[in-house]
């Protein structure tokens, strides 16, 4: 995609300062912008770049005073990342478009029975299995999987090696990166009396629901009964494990390596970090946050609650509790000094 940095400013309800007409095809950082790319300054600390970039194009505030000549044409918006924004989702478009292909590749094997939407693209050695649905406009790449009976709404984008195994749904929308694996069987096993397990049957499925977007690598298991849920505008990042009967709720974002064990509910509008571990059967309130590598091994009941720790606690406890346990040493050395003088 190449566009004029009056198109761009048009697109982007911006004013332009500098060469109208100059081309941009690719974004960039502004550290180490080249001739062709549009970039940003969105943070103060990075305005020193803003005069040596080689970036064709520059969005900048509406407020921006620059203190010295800067070479590139700028574009000036109300909203710096909000442009950024719609900028990449463009970019991205047709790098999905790219590699994605244009119609149904030759080598992919769609079965009869399946139901293909119109401007669908499917890429080389994709195998979608009878009584797939595959919406409008979606774009299914190379080597993905969709099996019996699943389901893949209007516009969502598999990236190559996705596995929707039969029955799960995917919604409207989403985009699910590559190798990302929706409809595994959920890990239930019964003890024996020998000793051994015996695997339970996993007779759920997945339900994603609209504009969810799954990292590269994420597994989301099927339910033993009824489904595992992924609400609306739900953002997963790599390498999460989502187990059986899991419900996600709406516009949750949850960062990479957090293990969700089964049956656990979280709220809408939680905000998740990294390596965080869940207990199985727990509930957690709308608007949680949770800290990096925190164990939940309780439910949070209280909406907008902020925990850190294993296990969690509150985060300002957490924070006062810490500057007391990482004094521990001294304390100990003090305590043996008071009682080597009370014995003497």
């Amino acid at each position: 995609m190449q566009l004029s940095a009056k198109e761009l400013a048009t697109l982007l309800e911006g004013s332009i300062e500098g060469n109208p007409d100059v081309l941009v095809n690719r974004p960039g950082k502004i550290e180490e912008g080249q001739p062709g790319e549009i970039t940003f300054l969105g943070n103060d600390k990075y305005e020193p770049f803003i005069y040596t970039t080689q970036a064709s194009v520059v969005l900048v505030s509406q407020d921006f005073v620059p203190r010295q000549a800067v070479q590139a044409t700028l574009i000036r918006v109300k909203n710096v990342y909000a442009a950024l924004a719609f900028l990449l989702d463009k970019f991205g478009a047709q790098a999905a478009a790219r590699n994605a292909g244009e119609g149904i590749s030759p080598q992919a094997s769609v079965h009869p029975e399946a139901t293909i939407g119109a401007g669908v693209s499917i890429g080389p050695f994709a195998v979608i299995e009878a009584g797939a649905v595959i919406g409008a406009g979606a774009k299914i790449g190379a080597q993905v999987f969709v099996g019996q009976g699943a389901a893949v709404g209007d516009d969502s984008l598999l990236y190559p090696g996705v596995r929707i195994l039969y029955d799960c749904r995917v919604g409207a929308r989403c985009i699910v990166h590559a190798n990302a694996v929706v409809g595994s069987d959920g890990f239930g096993f019964a003890p024996q009396a020998d000793g051994t397990y015996k695997k339970i049957a996993q007779i759920g499925n997945v339900i994603i629901e609209d504009d969810v977007e799954i990292g590269a690598g994420t597994t989301i298991d099927r339910a033993s009964m009824g489904a595992t849920i992924i609400r609306k505008g739900v953002k997963l990042d790599n390498l999460i494990q989502v187990a059986h009967n899991v419900e996600i709720g709406e516009n949750t974002v949850i960062a990479a390596q957090v293990g969700i064990a089964g049956s656990t509910k979280i709220g809408r509008n939680c905000r998740i970090a990294g390596q965080v571990g869940f207990v199985g059967h727990v509930t957690i309130a709308d608007n949680t946050q949770i800290q990096a590598q925190t164990g939940v091994a309780q439910t949070v009941s209280e909406s907008g609650t902020v925990i850190c720790g294993y296990p969690a606690i509150p985060y300002r406890d957490y924070i006062r509790a810490y500057s007391v346990f990482k004094r521990l040493p001294e304390l100990d050395r003090k305590v043996k000094q008071l009682e080597d003088k009370l014995k003497g």
